[in-house]
């Protein structure tokens, strides 16, 4: 076999290349500790490799490259055209339309003034749009940070004993959340919000939805007192004990909303290019039930109505931040669980919209302009923000071709801050009961649970820790009680690792796991064992004994045979790395195994893996010659051995 290095070679650039000749181990000398220490931090901190392509550049192209890679306005900005704008448009005064009852609703849910609700959807887009990585996600408050932030800081105070002191205390934990999101992605640790796994969000925020549907039965039936505890028990109790409060007039009102909220959805579900027919219906349900309201006069029958809302854009709360000793826990707390909570959802969001159109967004890039929005919002009387599912699906599909939709929102609030402000104070609050009701329902995902059920009994358990946990204890507590189990699950990965027996598959040099293919053959007097992880301090006495467990029940089945195991192989190309009690595991096991009189070979380690055995002498103590570079090199040498 003669190859070619180019096609304008001469004869002298020859080459042959004989495929029966085993190429040779590299043995050579370890990296330095600055080597490994920079290549491990860059794959650890930058898996992306953002600065790649830096080489050869002048420092101002450096620098140009760097301003548009940590603000990426400035990647879409200076080819932004006016088509462009036109879609974005479009999507901008579409997802305005869905801003503002969602912004109301939410806010009552949070127990604050509906106005801050409003708020919260006119600095924070203008933030992400110069900051965020997404051009899908429409930057909103959600139900379940609202719900959470609420729970937190009613451990201290109750919104109704002292209104501004609550109110205070939402502002300083939306700092703290956008503080810590901020501190996340400056250090690129998104590995942390990786610990939500897929089951624990899907769990959570059906409960979630659940508990937020049963709190908004107290605005469905009109009742004036109820419980301030989120779980289903409590809320239920609560329903029961103040039955006799309960309107007629305002739970008909509500049904007829829910099922017209019901429909809206339905026709989007059978003809998605009808999608605008469910963004814009909140906000049709708002207009009819302030006209409604005000033609009415609804409160004589008990439907209340939202209130006063002044008219203006965000008033300054740096002086609102309240960092008082007696209080600070809970707006900690809360700044901790919505920081996750809201990075995991917004995150997940993102990247799962960028899909659909085969791009990617930096989780990292994510987190600093979720951070920024937040800590900003905090100083202009906004509270906890994200990227909601609702709204950004509105956005898409929508045809957002850009972050310039979060700015022609922002603006359409400016412009309802400034002249409509007033109009929704008649808002009966039945109306946006309803509105939450029907935005949760589609959070509580049936279907995802019976396919994990289905798929994955373990992940089926952390998604249903994570629902009731949420839906019968408390949310914190549900979060904190998944997130345990998925660590667990994680834990067990790492401490038991997986290890399996190979044999060849007839007519190939391919040698695969013999429980996976039955019909592969054992190799004569000779074990080919398989480990697939890191092997460290947790796992190694496992591993040792595994390993011993192999041989034993090998020889077993040889001296069933006539056979006898003189040679184990241990495949080591899946383990990435080894610590010192690894090394010093594999030492025991080659002791242990001499004893029998069966000696050990590795084949192919990693560098890394290989620079450790170099440095603490394990090659020398087993030699260089029972080191491979592959599996059949492996055999064909111990074939050797038995022949002399």
């Amino acid at each position: 076999n003669i190859y070619t290095l180019s096609s304008t070679t001469s004869f002298t650039h020859l080459f042959v290349y004989d495929p029966m000749q085993p190429m040779e181990v590299s043995f050579a000398a370890p990296r330095s500790f600055a080597t490994t220490f920079k290549s491990d931090l860059k794959e650890t901190l930058f898996p992306d490799d953002p600065f790649h392509d830096f080489d050869g550049k002048t420092l101002p192209e450096k620098a140009k490259k760097c301003i548009r890679y940590f603000v990426p306005v400035f990647q879409w900005l200076p080819s932004y055209t006016l088509k462009f704008f036109m879609y974005d448009l479009l999507a901008g005064i579409t997802i305005a339309s869905l801003a503002i009852p969602q912004g109301i609703s939410y806010a009552k849910l949070a127990n604050i003034p509906p106005i801050i609700g409003l708020y919260s959807s006119f600095v924070p887009p203008l933030i992400y749009a110069v900051f965020g990585n997404s051009k899908h996600i429409a930057v909103g408050t959600v139900a379940s940070s609202s719900l959470i932030i609420a729970g937190a800081i009613e451990k201290k105070v109750h919104e109704a004993d002292d209104p501004q002191l609550y109110l205070n205390l939402i502002f300083t934990a939306t700092l703290v959340s956008g503080v810590i999101q901020l501190i996340l992605g400056v250090f690129r640790l998104g590995i942390l919000v990786d610990f939500l796994s897929h089951s624990t969000i899907t769990g959570f925020m059906g409960g979630a939805a659940t508990i937020i549907c049963l709190q908004q039965l107290k605005g469905i039936f009109g009742l004036k007192h109820f419980t301030t505890q989120t779980d289903v028990v409590s809320v239920t109790k609560a329903i029961f004990k103040n039955k006799h409060e309960i309107r007629w007039e305002c739970t008909l009102v509500g049904i007829i909303f829910l099922i017209f909220l019901h429909l809206a959805k339905m026709v989007k579900q059978k003809k998605p290019k009808l999608f605008w027919v469910s963004a814009i219906a909140p906000m049709v349900v708002v207009a009819i039930g302030c006209i409604f309201a005000y033609v009415a006069d609804v409160e004589k029958y008990g439907i209340a109505i939202v209130g006063p809302l002044k008219k203006g854009i965000n008033p300054p709360s740096l002086k609102n931040l309240d960092f008082d000793s007696k209080y600070i826990s809970a707006p900690i707390e809360a700044g901790i669980i919505t920081a996750l909570v809201a990075l995991a959802e917004g995150i997940a969001i993102g990247r799962s919209f960028a899909l659909m159109v085969n791009q990617q967004i930096d989780g990292n890039k994510e987190m600093i302009a979720f951070g920024l929005m937040n800590i900003v919002g905090s100083l202009t009387s906004c509270y906890i923000t994200t990227g909601p599912f609702s709204k950004t699906a509105v956005n898409y599909n929508a045809g957002c071709k850009t972050q310039m939709a979060n700015v022609v929102m922002a603006v359409c609030m400016l412009l309802t801050l400034f002249f409509l402000a007033p109009f929704f104070s008649y808002t009966p609050l039945v109306v946006l009961s309803a509105i939450i009701m029907s935005a949760m329902l589609g959070l509580i995902e049936y279907e995802k649970a019976y396919h994990l059920f289905k798929t994955d009994k373990f992940d089926f358990l952390i998604c249903m820790a994570a629902f009731l946990g949420v839906a019968f204890i408390s949310m914190d507590k549900g979060l904190m009680l998944s997130v345990g189990l998925a660590l667990v699950r994680a834990l067990l990965y790492v401490a038991r690792p997986a290890s399996s027996k190979l044999g060849n598959i007839p007519d190939t040099s391919l040698y695969r796991d013999v429980e996976q293919y039955p019909g592969a053959i054992s190799i004569p007097k000779t074990l080919v064992l398989q480990l697939g992880s890191p092997i460290y301090f947790a796992n190694a006495s496992y591993i040792r004994e595994r390993i011993l467990r192999w041989v034993r029940d090998e020889k077993a089945s040889k001296d069933f045979e006539g056979d006898d195991v003189e040679y184990v192989l241990l495949d080591l190309g899946g383990v990435t790395s080894i610590d010192i009690t690894g090394v010093e595991t594999l030492i025991e096991i080659r002791r242990s195994l001499e004893v029998q009189e069966i000696k050990v070979v590795i084949v192919n380690p990693r560098l890394e893996v290989m620079e450790k055995l170099i440095v603490t002498n394990f090659v020398d103590i087993i030699g260089k010659d029972h080191i491979f570079l592959s599996i059949q090199d492996a055999i064909e040498g111990c074939n050797f051995s038995f022949s002399r």
